[in-house]
Parts: structure tokens; sequence; C-alpha cells
């Protein structure tokens, strides 16, 4: 088929004054992997839908809007189409609190996966969820609770969770502000982490995080066959895309995402025929609480069920790979480019 074109202001503490120090120091001047041959490159919308609102909201400059038709539901697409010889196109979805950010230039401006794999050949797709990021949100709910059309108690809720939260949850240390003794994640460039996180504003939407699953169907149908890459939040919407379009996906690769919901029924129906590598890094035994723990040896699960049902999972965790001290976000890490190599590895074993 035709390829298509705040967290919280961080508290005063006594740990490392050089530490704090290197928080305020501008992130180097990004510094990528040379010229990229591209044959094309942009972006477009899938899955949007129009819907009658009742308060689209006022302008400083005109005042009040009249009610009328909006878009909601859409889901932003970036693409790079390299030049020459083209391997399996990757669809790349991040998790909560990111856009498509996560995949660009890392924090501390070294080259990220979505144009590395790029380089390697791959067509590469990254979104923005829908209601998140650059697809945008729908306003409604909020201007009608300010113009005293709904009940204030109806208003979403818009989360981004504050630093001393996400240190643990991401696995920068076991406790704020004590980073990991090997960790890889580039604490010098934290600012530049966080000034890319927003709020998860699908929220606002009906039906929340299921119209990114439906928009990712939307763009299978619209490219074609790819490998699905998801990423935390966004792991269990990669299972459900599988069990969309089975006939798609061509490799699901699930970056510390959630299996919970894959049972012996699916792996029957879908994951016999859909490749699964499941990735984790260092000291996630213990994100999260016990649901944490739960959602590791889950994916390990899993992938036992879909390897004894016929299909072919791997588990991979990343120390045992000889890769130690990754956070949850590995994409960004001081060694993503090692890790990305592993995961291109494991698409041109194990995907068709």
């Amino acid at each position: 088929m035709k390829t298509f074109p705040v967290f919280a202001r961080f508290p005063i503490s006594l740990f490392s004054a050089a530490f704090f120090g290197a928080l305020a120091a501008p992130a180097p001047a990004a510094t990528l992997g040379g010229p990229l041959n591209l044959e094309d490159e942009g972006s477009f919308f899938v899955n949007g839908q129009s819907i009658r609102s009742e308060y689209p909201g006022a302008s400083l400059v005109t005042g009040p809007a009249p009610a009328g038709n909006i878009t909601v539901n859409q889901m932003y697409v970036h693409y790079r189409v390299p030049a020459g010889r083209r391997g399996v196109p990757l669809v790349m979805v991040h998790g909560s609190n990111h856009t498509g950010m996560t995949y660009e230039t890392t924090p501390d401006g070294r080259e990220g996966w979505a144009t590395w794999f790029a380089r390697q050949g791959h067509p590469v797709y990254v979104v923005d969820h829908s209601g998140r990021g650059r697809s945008g949100f729908n306003p409604t709910p909020v201007n009608a609770v300010r113009d005293g059309g709904a009940d204030p108690k109806g208003l979403p809720t818009l989360f981004l969770g504050p630093i001393d939260r996400a240190w643990a949850n991401f696995r920068f240390g076991s406790e704020y502000p004590k980073p990991f003794p090997n960790l890889q994640f580039p604490l010098e460039a934290i600012d530049q982490y966080l000034a890319q996180l927003v709020p998860n504003a699908e929220t606002t939407l009906a039906g929340g995080g299921r119209n990114t699953i439906d928009a990712l169907a939307v763009l299978l149908d619209k490219i074609g066959p790819a490998v699905v890459v998801v990423h935390s939040q966004s792991g269990v919407y990669g299972l459900d895309v599988v069990r969309k379009r089975p006939n798609l996906v061509k490799g699901l690769v699930s970056i510390e995402g959630g299996c919970e919901t894959l049972n012996q029924d699916d792996v029957a129906k879908y994951f016999a025929r859909v490749p699964f590598v499941s990735v984790w890094g260092d000291n996630s035994i213990g994100a999260w609480g016990v649901n944490g723990n739960q959602r590791r040896e889950g994916c390990r699960h899993a992938v036992n069920m879909i390897n004894g049902g016929g299909g072919k999972a791997t588990f991979l965790l990343l120390p045992e790979a000889g890769i130690p001290g990754n956070s949850h976000m590995m994409m960004m890490d001081k060694n993503n480019l090692q890790i990305a190599g592993l995961l291109r590895k494991w698409i041109g074993e194990n995907v068709r």
C-alpha cells in the first residue's frame, strides 16, 4: 500500500547545590546524526469529527463566539519518509502527560528515535494523542462551566503529575530528588524535559483515550501495515489497535506499557500472528507501587501466554540484556540509540 505522506516547581532542599544548578542550565544545541535524506516529510490529521458546540468560547478581540460546529477527536501525525530502500514503517505513540516530542530530540539535544529509525530506512509516523498537544482538545466542557451552562462538578480533570511523584514512577530515583547511581536519564537537562510535558486534556473528549485507539486504526487504514510502538499509558492502547487491525499491525513494541487486558482469547484471535515485545528497564519492579509490580509481571505472563498459543513474543528486561540504568523514559536516556538498535534487531528477526 502506498505510504502517505509542570510539573510542580522544585522545592528547595539540601540535596546537591551543583545538581540544582544544572537544572537551570540550558540544554546544549541539538546535535543529531548528520544530514537526513528524506523523500518526504509533513503532517496531517486523522479521525476528526464535527460536532456542535454551544460554548465554543470567547475572544478578547471579538467577544463571545456564537454556537456552531467545531472539530474534535482528531489525531495529529508527523511523518518522515526516507529516500532510498525502505524498511517496515513505524508508528510511535507516547504516554501520559507527553506528546510526540517523546520520540524527537532528547532533552539534552541528542538524536531521538523518530529520526534515528528514519536514518535506518524506516518511514516513521509520530502522533499526538487525540485531545493532547497538537491534536487539540474540546473547550466546550470548560467554557460551559465558565458561562453558567454546566455544573462545575462536571469539569474534566486535566492531570499533570508533580515531579516528586514522577521521580519514582519514571525511575529517576527511589525518592525525590535523589537519582539512582547508574541512571541513564540526562538529569542535567531536566528543565527541557519538564517543559515538554502537558496535561492529559483528552478528558475533555467524549470517550477519552478511546479516540486515540480509533484514530490509530484509521491511521493504519491510511498508511498500510506498520509496526506500532507504544509507551506507558498507550501500552493498552496498542493491544486494542491489534484487536481492531490485526492484519495491519506488523508487530507491537510496548515500552513499559501495560498488558493487563490481554487474554487467551486475544492470543488465539490476534496475537498468534502479531509479534509482540514488552521492554522494561531497571527498577521497574518497584515502580507505581503494587500496581507496578503487577504491570511488569503481567506483561511477562502475557508473553508466556502468546508463546504458548503459537505466537512470537519477547519479554525484554534490559539489565538482563546487559543494558543497565534505564529510566521509564528510555527513548530519552543517554543510551537511547543502543536500545533503538536492539529494537531494530528484534523487528528484523520477528517482523515479516
